[in-house]
């Protein structure tokens, strides 16, 4: 990991009721990781919309907030995309339903085309605030994947930054390493040892990864460590619920045809039923 992964927020503008919301969320965030802050709005340029603007972010003018406002007119998808890419953004903030409708699923809102698309890092607001509430707990996906140890270390930079009080590391285990049918009693005692094992596995890989983050990200937050049984992506964010998490890091999607919708899987599960704002790696 960098030692700043993230030097250009990015947010896509909409003039909506949570506008104000949502700027003062990417506002501070462009603060906590020292970046510039650029505003993507799909449409045309004028005065009121720059005044408007201007009103809402003079909040953080004592702050020496570094933003820039673009405007573009087309597809509101490749927009966003071609601005990303165009302004270097590392860190794309979108608004997401918390949980979309069945032929919204099918068909593919804003946001989840641009979640399967995006290039840069992506942060899923589902409930923006005006006033900050704290985020205390992360939890981040653990997965036996390339890309899981730059996502944990990411986490845990976000998780200094923003001052969390506590990481839980999650690693979903798929059900069928377990290889044994429950018939009786013997095979329930084998199964439970076989869990045993990949759970000692699983915190024995953690455990590694975390000894190589910048010790200035790990030493003021609790870390948990949780091995969980159970479908990929589905199981990591009903546990995130469960726990109250304020913040779910995961790595990004994988390529994926139209079956994998029907078939739901991975962070397809995230995207369905958002279950607190999601941060994707990438």
């Amino acid at each position: 990991m960098t030692k700043k992964p993230f030097k250009t927020i990015g947010i896509g503008v909409a003039f909506s009721p949570n506008l104000k919301a949502n700027l003062y969320e990417a506002a501070r965030l462009a603060l906590f990781f020292d970046c510039k802050l650029v505003l993507i709005h799909v449409g045309k340029e004028s005065e009121d919309k720059i005044k408007t603007l201007k009103i809402i972010l003079n909040h953080f003018k004592k702050d020496n907030l570094n933003y820039e406002v673009l405007f573009k007119s087309g597809n509101p998808v490749e927009i966003i995309l071609n601005a990303s890419e165009e302004k270097n953004i590392d860190l794309l903030i979108i608004g997401a339903a918390k949980q979309e409708k069945f032929f919204t699923y099918y068909i593919g809102s804003i946001a989840r085309k641009i979640t399967r698309r995006a290039k840069c890092s992506l942060l899923l607001l589902i409930n923006p605030s005006l006033e900050r509430v704290p985020c205390q707990h992360i939890v981040v996906n653990g997965l036996m994947d390339p890309k899981t140890e730059q996502t944990i270390a990411t986490a845990f930079y976000v998780g200094a930054k923003l001052k969390a009080e506590k990481i839980t590391i999650v690693e979903e285990v798929k059900q069928n390493e377990i290889h044994v049918k429950i018939d009786d009693d013997k095979s329930l005692r084998k199964t439970q040892i076989v869990k045993e094992r990949l759970s000692n596995r699983e915190r024995s890989r953690i455990k590694h990864i975390i000894e190589d983050i910048p010790e200035e990200y790990t030493k003021d937050i609790a870390i948990k460590s949780q091995p969980i049984f159970g479908t990929q992506g589905y199981s990591i964010g009903h546990y995130a619920q469960i726990a109250r998490a304020d913040l779910l890091v995961m790595n990004p999607p994988t390529k994926m045809t139209f079956w994998d919708r029907v078939f739901p899987h991975d962070i397809e599960h995230i995207l369905n039923e958002l279950p607190t704002d999601v941060l994707i790696i990438q």
